[in-house]
């Protein structure tokens, strides 16, 4: 029997190979099996429902009048604020999915099958953008509610949801990483918790900058969630810059430029 004969004889049949990883039938996928997850617990949408609804009412009504005169006045200037927050302190749970993924041993089974071996984790965050979505939309449901009118009109807001949401998918890059890293689920939600309240209250989130003291000021001139509230209140007021939604979307770009690989090379690493 000739080499080519017996490469023949063993050469598998093409209809028995495993199938090639389809990247966007996996993603998409994973992201089903997230929002399967939250069906069957719907407990997992306790933040995304509560985070918005307390903070924008508790805030306004228990600060609006002492704050700006009157509570509609307030509102004016803090939905933009609380819609950065109500979307940014739910990222976590991408990082808080992944970890209680690995210690149930769902990689293992995942690494078994013919798919795109980022899938789990693309497709977890493509899920949690309706979580995102849900948590955006209660916030401006309960503006318009309390008789928040944006200037910019529904284009502004579509177009400052879309932002938060963006900068928001970026944002959770951070969290698979630690994700990955940490030992516990309960240990991403306690970093994510004191990494996140300084950022988002040390803001101008609820307050004009201009009446802190000096080093405060300076603080909150550099932060990132100030530069984000910006570019939303600047959208939804149709004042908008393209240098303000320029520097999120590019600071979008360099989060997952940098964290994106760094949880990819924990994962392939991870056992």
């Amino acid at each position: 029997m000739s080499a080519a004969t017996a490469l023949d004889v063993h050469t598998v049949p093409a209809h028995t190979r495993p199938l090639q990883p389809r990247v966007v039938r996996n993603s998409l996928t994973m992201a089903w099996r997230a929002v399967l997850k939250t069906r069957h617990e719907p407990e997992l949408m306790a933040d995304a429902i509560a985070i918005p609804v307390l903070f924008t009412l508790l805030f306004t009504y228990l600060f609006g009048g002492a704050l700006s005169g009157s509570t509609h006045q307030y509102l004016s200037f803090l939905l933009p604020g609380t819609l950065v927050m109500s979307v940014l302190l739910i990222t976590v749970s991408a990082g808080v999915s992944l970890n209680t993924d690995r210690s149930s041993g769902a990689f293992d089974r995942f690494r078994s099958m013919p798919v795109w071996p980022p899938a789990l984790i693309v497709g977890s965050l493509i899920g949690d953008i309706g979580r995102y979505v849900l948590s955006a939309g209660l916030v401006l449901g309960l503006g318009l509610l309390m008789g928040y009118r944006p200037a910019g009109g529904a284009t502004g807001v579509l177009l400052a949801v879309a932002l938060i949401l963006i900068f928001g998918f970026s944002v959770s890059w951070i969290w698979t990483t630690l994700g990955l890293v940490l030992r516990s689920a309960q240990a991403v939600s306690i970093l994510s918790f004191a990494v996140q309240f300084p950022l988002t209250f040390a803001s101008n989130v609820f307050v004009n900058p201009a009446t802190m003291p000096g080093w405060l000021r300076a603080f909150v001139a550099v932060n990132p969630v100030s530069h984000l509230v910006d570019a939303e209140r600047s959208l939804m007021n149709g004042t908008a810059a393209a240098s303000q939604v320029g520097w999120v979307l590019l600071a979008s770009a360099g989060l997952i430029a940098v964290f994106a690989p760094l949880t990819m090379l924990r994962y392939r690493k991870s056992s």
